[in-house]
């Protein structure tokens, strides 16, 4: 029974979302901005109520993703970013087509996310 309710159960997870791995970042066809920080880091502690905010607010538009790279470092190294937090936009494509380093206000993130979801 364990066999089988195991593989079920990730399936599960896999497909409403709550497993969404960061490797799995940008998602296809789909405007995407990661925030690159650390739970403990002053901007990113001011930016995290606006990023979950946002994440409500866009959620089947767009993906909001939070990952904190002082838990996983290798992830730091990925995106290749020198300072925390950073915020990277992707367009629908999956192409970069943005980067900032630092506290980013929700006007920002949202004229950004706007401007993507009009391509």
């Amino acid at each position: 029974m364990k066999r089988v309710l195991l593989p079920l159960l990730l399936l599960l997870l896999v497909f409403t979302g709550t497993a969404f791995a960061a490797n799995a970042l940008p998602r296809p066809n789909t405007v995407t901005m990661i925030d690159l920080g650390a739970k403990s880091c002053i901007p990113c502690k001011m930016m995290a109520p606006i990023l979950e905010k946002l994440e409500a607010e866009y959620r089947g538009k767009a993906d909001v993703v939070f990952i904190d790279v002082w838990q996983s470092p290798e992830e730091g190294k990925k995106y290749g970013i020198s300072a925390i937090p950073t915020q990277i936009f992707y367009n629908k494509k999956g192409e970069e087509v943005g980067r900032h380093q630092g506290f980013l206000d929700e006007k920002s993130i949202r004229a950004a996310l706007d401007e993507l979801l009009a391509e």
